[in-house]
């Protein structure tokens, strides 16, 4: 199957995802919301260089959105989220404490913003193409 088939398929599964990451602000989850939208933002961008048959590797959303052209507020958003793909999993990623000691819920509610953000540009992408 092509990458622009699996695009719907990428795109899908980033909507799962950040369906997911909201259920974690309701339970303070923090530091796996953060990391969950960076991961459903990941696969949103990733759904579009598919969908327009880009040969895409990494996980940077900002690198990503500006190696395929999008617009300054899906980078940006792509920028606030690249922080966490690290940042919220390991604890080696900090001065000292484990990540969920922490991430804040403003955080996580921003999180879970920016990645609809790259979400719904990914479901204009592929739907009005």
């Amino acid at each position: 199957m092509s990458n622009k088939k699996r695009a719907k398929d990428w795109l899908n599964q980033a909507i799962n995802d950040l369906r997911y990451a909201k259920e974690g602000i309701k339970t303070q989850f923090y530091s796996q919301v953060c990391f969950m939208s960076q991961q459903a933002a990941v696969k949103a961008i990733k759904s579009i260089a598919y969908h327009k048959e880009y040969d895409i590797k990494g996980h940077s959303i900002a690198k990503i959105a500006k190696a395929i052209g999008l617009n300054s507020e899906v980078e940006e958003a792509g920028k606030r989220l690249d922080i966490y793909y690290i940042s919220s999993r390991y604890p080696d990623a900090l001065p000292e404490g484990a990540p969920f000691e922490f991430f804040s819920l403003e955080q996580a509610k921003n999180a879970a913003i920016d990645a609809e953000i790259i979400i719904q540009k990914a479901k204009m992408e592929l739907l009005h193409e």
